[in-house]
């Protein structure tokens, strides 16, 4: 009786442990199953208990996926990261790490990718480097360099970087990635001044409730928002089947008394059992938007939902031209003047990853062919979530292929409305960027304030984004300058600065230089300012000074340089006139153009303007004819906007002849020095007669 005990428990016993070796080998094929799915949190939970089981390593295949090794896989909350194309060798090279790396070695390895792609950076740091000290799968350095920067572990990031380089074992591509991934631990490390932003992070009952929230955009004002979240409460088709914490929707929300009023979903149809996210409003109050699905994470596609009587039609996918199957087209961002629409997308004829995309929106709302913007703004990394400020003409949006502190940086880029050329992309610094992926940047119309989306703070799972606001600091501007003689380079004290907006939209203002001919003024933003700086017995000289668009505070220096007054007649060269007539030709009104704008510039001055001819014809036709001229050329002026109390007409004949007649009658007649004195008597020129007080202009403007 006793040896039958024995030997059922015995059975039980192998059965048991048969029972538990075949519920860990369950293990190995859940974590590959939710790896292949990009289900990365399972994956790493999975692969974890494979190593914790020597058993199941022993009996574990090791499959053959050379593709997953330096590739980075797209999530649910996170734009993907930069995908490494491998060249047949390099996928040789892998083959064979493969076969000759252990069980143990894979499946370590696939952890590591695992925690780094659910953006569980500590825990993938530690098995990167486990895999470096093992000296397995080369790529592994590159890996453990990122894990680390994204812990704001800039130093120890550097040196994994450049043991990475030195040892150059890895892929031709990612060593290449590494030593530029050094310059950005140098950059993370300098001293630059951080951006002066106040951030901080919104409250959990109306932005940030869920599991995670992103993408706020104004919604046609500065006092209501709309935002993604998947919390409680959302659009799904099977309640018992599907938590919608795990589910994308489109809210808004209204700002009410300085307070954010409880969230108000979409609901059906914009919001569908699917995700949806990143949505912005067009003038017109067509919602543009990305829809995707967990059954498909290679595609996400931008939909278009029209509205009347603040009802949704059907959602509409737009085109080909902006989506394209079997890739990813998000973040969309359509311009104040519904002219232009801005999006994200990893379609082909890109620079790598996903690219910044713009396509025009004709008048009719119908959207034209998308083109890639270049150079200026995308990497062969990632550029996603546009955000386009019309006033100062500024592109933000978030790049992980330039230099940052880690992750997805924000970065902002002017353009040149002249050229259309990009400037060079800026990186906003801190506290707006982070070690972590900072995103979703956007802005109030003055630039002011606004809000990002970030998943700089540590959460459960290892990743999520939060919805942050900011409010920048006022941006302030000012301008100085030293105001001296040309001729001597004395400076000129008591000068008077003026400052005019062009446009007339504030009233001028004046400063007086100092002893020194020094002034100093405080400039307001958004203004393009005409300067111009006078004084008594002094031509004025004029400059400009743009604020305009500008959205860091700036500081101006404008010096002048004042020509002295000359005694005496000024030669206007280059007027003509028609012979024996007094009738301006058109070169003659190309000449007092100039004078037109250096009086409009002077406007203290009263000028003289005279008329001389030869001493060839009669003295009192000579008179009348000069005079005749002189006055054709002030009623130019005049009908140019000269003041004509600050213009006199003086005809003087042959009566003030810059050669004598005496020197012209030693000459040989009509000899070519003969005719060259003739030409030079006839002249045309201004002397200053006048001078109104600079400090009597001051008080009457």
């Amino acid at each position: 009786m006793l040896l039958k005990k024995s030997i059922l428990f015995l059975c039980c016993l192998f059965i048991a442990s048969v029972a538990n070796s075949q519920s860990k080998k369950v293990w190995i094929d859940l974590a590959d199953e939710s790896y292949a799915k990009r289900d990365y949190a399972n994956a790493a939970i999975y692969y974890l208990k494979v190593l914790d089981d020597t058993t199941v390593l022993r009996s574990y295949v090791l499959p053959y996926e050379p593709q997953l090794v330096n590739l980075k896989m797209p999530s649910l909350f996170k734009v993907p990261e930069l995908e490494i194309t491998k060249k047949k060798d390099s996928i040789n090279i892998v083959k064979a790490d493969l076969v000759q790396s252990s069980k143990y070695d894979f499946i370590l390895y696939r952890l590591a990718q695992s925690y780094r792609l659910n953006f569980d950076y500590s825990h993938a740091a530690d098995a990167y480097n486990k895999c470096v000290e093992r000296k397995v799968y080369k790529d592994a350095g590159y890996y453990y360099g990122i894990s680390l920067m994204h812990q704001k572990k800039y130093d120890v990031a550097l040196k994994a970087f450049d043991s990475f380089v030195a040892e150059k074992e890895g892929t031709d591509s990612l060593i290449l990635l590494a030593a530029r991934r050094e310059t950005w631990c140098y950059f993370a490390l300098d001293t630059l001044a951080p951006t002066k932003a106040n951030i901080r992070m919104m409250d959990t009952l109306v932005f940030n409730r869920g599991t995670s929230n992103f993408g706020t955009m104004y919604y046609l004002s500065d006092e209501k928002v709309i935002f993604t979240s998947s919390r409680r409460g959302g659009v799904v088709t099977d309640p018992e089947k599907q938590d919608s914490r795990y589910y994308c929707d489109l809210y808004y929300s209204t700002l009410e008394d300085t307070i954010w009023q409880r969230p108000i979903n979409f609901g059906r149809p914009v919001n569908t059992s699917l995700h949806e996210g990143s949505g912005v409003f067009t003038p017109e109050e067509v919602m543009l938007f990305t829809r995707w699905s967990d059954n498909n994470r290679y595609e996400a596609f931008i939909y278009m939902a029209r509205t009347t009587g603040g009802k949704f039609f059907e959602a509409m996918k737009l085109g080909t031209n902006i989506n394209m199957p079997g890739y990813k087209s998000h973040h969309p961002f359509v311009t104040a003047d519904g002219h232009r629409l801005f999006f994200s997308s990893n379609r082909p004829g890109g620079k790598g990853g996903f690219d910044i995309w713009m396509a025009s929106i004709d008048e009719n709302g119908f959207v034209g062919d998308a083109t890639n913007l270049g150079d200026e703004i995308n990497t062969p990394a990632d550029e996603v979530t546009p955000f386009y400020h019309d006033i100062s003409n500024t592109l933000y949006f978030s790049s992980n292929g330039l230099p940052g502190l880690g992750g997805l940086d924000i970065f902002k880029s002017s353009l040149n409305v002249d050229d259309s050329i990009y400037q060079v992309p800026v990186n906003l610094n801190r506290p707006i960027n982070s070690s972590k992926d900072d995103a979703y940047y956007v802005t109030n119309r003055l630039g002011t304030k606004g809000f990002l989306s970030s998943d700089r703070l540590d959460c459960e799972g290892g990743h999520c984004y939060n919805i942050y606001s900011y409010e920048n600091d006022p941006i302030k501007f000012d301008l100085e300058g030293v105001v001296t003689d040309e001729t001597t380079g004395l400076p000129i004290p008591s000068a008077l600065v003026t400052i005019r907006d062009v446009h007339d939209n504030d009233e001028p203002f004046y400063v007086v230089t100092d002893e020194q001919g020094y002034y100093k003024t405080e400039l307001k933003a958004n203004f393009e300012y005409f300067l111009k700086a006078q004084k008594s017995k002094y031509f004025g000289k004029s400059a400009s000074v743009i604020t305009k668009g500008l959205t860091d505070s700036k500081h101006f220096e404008e010096n002048f340089e004042l020509i002295p007054i000359p005694e005496g007649d000024i030669e206007i060269e280059g007027v003509e006139y028609d012979f024996n007539k007094a009738t301006l030709r058109p070169k003659s009104m190309e000449v007092l153009d100039k004078i037109v704008d250096l009086l409009k510039l002077n406007d203290n001055l009263s000028i003289e303007l005279s008329s001389h001819t030869d001493s060839r014809g009669n003295d009192a036709y000579n008179l009348k004819l000069s005079q005749a001229r002189a006055q054709s050329c002030v009623d130019y002026l005049i009908q140019h906007g000269i003041d004509k109390n600050h213009l006199n007409a003086r005809g003087y004949g042959e009566s003030k002849p810059i050669i004598p007649q005496v020197d012209i009658d030693a000459m040989v007649d009509k000899s070519p020095e003969f005719e060259a004195a003739h030409q030079k008597n006839r002249r045309t020129a201004f002397r200053i007669i006048g001078e109104t007080n600079l400090n009597l202009i001051n008080a009457t403007k």
